[in-house]
Order: structure tokens, then C-alpha cells, then sequence
């Protein structure tokens, strides 16, 4: 189903971030008001993940501005990102291969699990480690170019960002393993109907919907947006009755916060139109 584009609903120019994210060389930062837009440079590259991008994407995703409420994750050129650097890999040995994979880990789990909701952008290639990396992201993008693949089994390795953890959560064991031992490729069309990306747009749109949604979830409030991204993943391996204690918790943590309150407040009080619906 294509999604209409809708406007931009922040007004403000995304402006270079400063700091120590203004140093992150392979990686392009920009902030709009609540909104940093983090996009991933090496277009020469497909966008290739190589270790010091890793890094630098760990570095950037633990050292959010306080001001920062979301986030969008975007890749320069014409793909999101076409997986691991397959030129760094050759010559690791067991042991620094696990190490490298538990650093990818880190990463990424600085993504699901920081402090903000992240929306990913995609476009073209959305393969292996990009993949895994889009997978670590709270809301999915793609425009009608993105491609979604794992063509680790055809390379003679398998997935090591993490993938055989959260892609099957959102495709299923069966799925990811056709990816995996036939190399089999989801268009984006396909790619929303099994789960990979929630949202599709023409090709070129995918950047406009993701900074768009990416705005409207930072209007929520921060304890709100906080809980979903925390506890949803965490419930979800819980047994039931743990699961429903976990909800409790966050439940009267994030009701009794001073921004629930006046939210709660100002629509009782029919000023619900300071709200924004989602």
C-alpha cells in the first residue's frame, strides 16, 4: 500500500550537528529541532559497513543531545546500505571475528535499545549487515528501489549484526531462512507485506516519510516514546505473567510523569488539539 506523502510538519532547516558528532567523518549529522538525521556515507561503498562506521554509528547513538527526541538513520548515494565490508573480513581469525560481530552488537544495540525511536530510510540496496541494521530501527521506510536480501549463505559466511535475533521477530524463522540458503530478494512491496518495512512510498519518498514520522513521534511524550522502545522487545520475551508485571510498572511510570499529567490535564480540560493524534 503506498502512503500519501504528507508535509514536513517542523518548519526549521536541518543544520550540521556540532560537537563531538560533527567529528564522525562517515556519517553525515544533521538536526531539525527535536529530529537528528543520521545518514550513512560511503556512497562509493554502497554504504558498506566497515569497522570505523560502526563504530562512529555506536558513538553517535550513545552520545544523543539531550534536545534529541528521535531519530532517522538514511544512506547517501543510491543505496541505504549494501552489508558488511567484505574487504575487512578476509583476514580475521576466529577469535577477532567475534569480537568484531559482539562490536556490530553493541552498535546496534544502541540503536533498538538508546534513548530515542529511530526510523530507518530505505532505499536500494537493504542487504545483509544493512539489513540487520534496519532491523534495529523502531519504524521502517521504503520507497519502491529498495531491495531486501541475505546473501551471507552465498558468501560463505552467516549473519553477525544481530540479524538472527531480530529478523526472525519480524519475518519468522522459515522466512529468513529462504533468504538465507536461496539468496531470495524482497522488493518493497514484499518487504511490507512480510514485515521487513512497515511503511511503502514511490521511489525517492522514503527519506520525506521517515523524517515526517520521525517529527510526529518526538511530539509524544519522552517517557511514552521511552517505554515503547524499552519494554515492548523485552515484554515480547517475557512468559505472560512477567510480561504483564513489566506493563504494570511501565504503565504507572510513564502515567505519572509531570508531561502525562498535563497531557492528561489539557484534554480533560478540551485543550486536546495540543495533543497531536496518531
Amino acid at each position: 500500500m503506498l502512503w500519501r506523502t504528507m508535509p514536513d510538519p517542523s518548519p526549521e532547516p536541518f543544520v550540521p550537528a556540532g560537537g563531538l558528532l560533527a567529528q564522525l567523518d562517515l556519517l553525515q549529522i544533521e538536526t531539525s529541532g527535536p529530529v537528528l538525521h543520521v545518514r550513512l556515507n560511503r556512497p562509493a561503498k554502497r554504504n558498506a559497513i566497515s569497522d570505523p562506521l560502526v563504530q562512529q554509528l555506536h558513538t553517535c547513538f550513545v552520545n544523543l543531545p539531550e534536545p534529541v527526541r528521535a531519530a532517522v538513520i538514511s544512506g547517501a548515494g543510491d543505496h541505504f546500505c549494501a552489508g558488511l565490508d567484505l574487504s575487512e573480513l578476509v583476514e580475521r581469525d576466529a577469535s577477532a571475528a567475534v569480537a568484531h560481530s559482539r562490536m556490530w552488537h553493541a552498535a546496534f544495540d544502541a540503536v533498538q535499545f538508546g534513548r530515542v525511536p529511530v526510523v530507518a530510510a530505505l532505499h536500494g540496496a537493504v542487504v545483509g549487515g544493512g539489513l540487520e541494521l534496519a532491523a534495529a530501527c523502531h519504524l521502517r521506510v521504503a520507497d519502491d528501489s529498495a531491495y531486501f536480501g541475505l546473501p551471507e549463505g552465498q558468501r560463505g559466511i552467516f549473519v553477525g549484526g544481530a540479524g538472527s535475533v531480530r529478523i526472525p521477530r519480524l519475518i519468522g524463522v522459515a522466512r529468513m531462512t529462504d533468504l538465507m540458503l536461496t539468496g531470495r530478494v524482497y522488493g518493497a512491496e514484499e518487504a511490507v507485506q512480510v514485515g521487513l518495512a512497515q511503511y511503502r512510498v514511490p521511489q525517492g519518498g522514503a527519506l520525506a516519510r521517515a523524517l515526517e514520522l520521525a517529527h510526529r513521534v518526538a511530539l509524544n511524550a519522552g517517557l511514552s516514546n521511552y517505554a515503547v522502545v524499552q519494554a515492548l522487545p523485552r515484554i515480547a520475551e517475557q512468559a505472560p505473567a512477567e510480561g504483564m508485571f513489566t506493563e504494570a510498572l511501565m504503565s504507572a511510570l510513564a502515567g505519572s510523569s509531570p508531561e502525562a499529567t498535563e497531557r492528561m490535564r489539557a484534554f480533560l480540560d478540551k485543550r486536546a488539539g495540543k495533543v497531536v493524534k496518531a
